[in-house]
């Protein structure tokens, strides 16, 4: 219990200092406007049933988005900031610690992808019809906590570069397409699609739109939980051994 107390008091406490950021705010007004222009022009004479559906991946993109370069660099602001030391040196687990950083990113995402399907609808008439509502928002919930999961490994794994902000910022493009945001992956190798099965927002971008089209979105659901799961415990191993390996050339400060 004291675990889950300090996760859900630190994400309270990231997502307030995160909501007052500017620059945040900016980005929040700013990509969906981008996401929804990109869906509508790409899919405009399409079919019909093609609009919304990439409306959807337009959305769940916001929130990939407002992970992946914060999330990268999210220990090197703490660097920056003069604080990671008083971080390590907390009693409670450092793995603990950092983790609301990264799902607060992600829960902040939840707003890019609101917004983001609001101004496609106002701006450009597309209409989303969510046939489960209920099965729709256990999808996105498991998808923005997956994600933040995720967003939890590459803060920890990039720590030890300087241009970690740079790294984040490399992988959020790529995911866009390996994980069928706007394009099916019918148009890419078959080998993609493989690396894509690895990758929590693969599969929740799949519940989210079969749980928009009527279908059956909990075995998707559930593997993108468990997949989430799975970079959670990757992502505690490499921060144990970052640390420790810190700790024993004594330069945290310095990495």
């Amino acid at each position: 219990m004291r675990n889950i107390r300090l996760v859900v008091v630190g994400l309270r406490l990231q997502v307030k200092m995160l909501a007052r950021s500017s620059f945040n705010g900016i980005l929040g007004i700013l990509y969906p406007l981008f996401f929804a222009t990109v869906a509508f022009f790409m899919y405009q004479a399409g079919a019909k049933n093609a609009l919304p559906l990439a409306a959807l991946g337009a959305a769940v993109m916001g929130i990939w988005s407002a992970v992946s370069t914060s999330a990268g660099s999210a220990m090197q602001r703490e660097r920056w900031h003069g604080t990671l030391e008083l971080l390590v040196a907390a009693p409670a687990p450092f793995s603990l610690v950092m983790l609301p950083m990264t799902i607060a990113m992600s829960f902040l995402g939840i707003y890019s992808m609101a917004a983001t399907l609001f101004w496609g609808r106002v701006v450009f008439g597309i209409h989303v019809h969510v046939e489960h509502w209920a099965a729709f928002c256990v999808s996105v919930a498991v998808a923005v906590i997956s994600i933040g999961l995720v967003g939890f490994l590459m803060a920890v794994a990039f720590v030890r570069y300087r241009a970690s902000w740079a790294l984040g910022n490399l992988f959020e493009y790529p995911v866009w397409l390996i994980c069928g945001f706007l394009v099916t992956l019918d148009h890419f190798p078959g080998w993609v699609e493989k690396i894509a099965w690895v990758l929590p927002p693969y599969w929740g971008m799949n519940a989210i739109r079969q749980s928009a089209e009527g279908g059956t979105p909990f075995p998707d659901a559930a593997l993108c939980a468990g997949l989430g799961l799975v970079y959670l415990t990757i992502g505690i191993l490499v921060s144990d051994y970052m640390l420790a390996a810190a700790r024993k050339r004594a330069t945290l400060a310095l990495t």
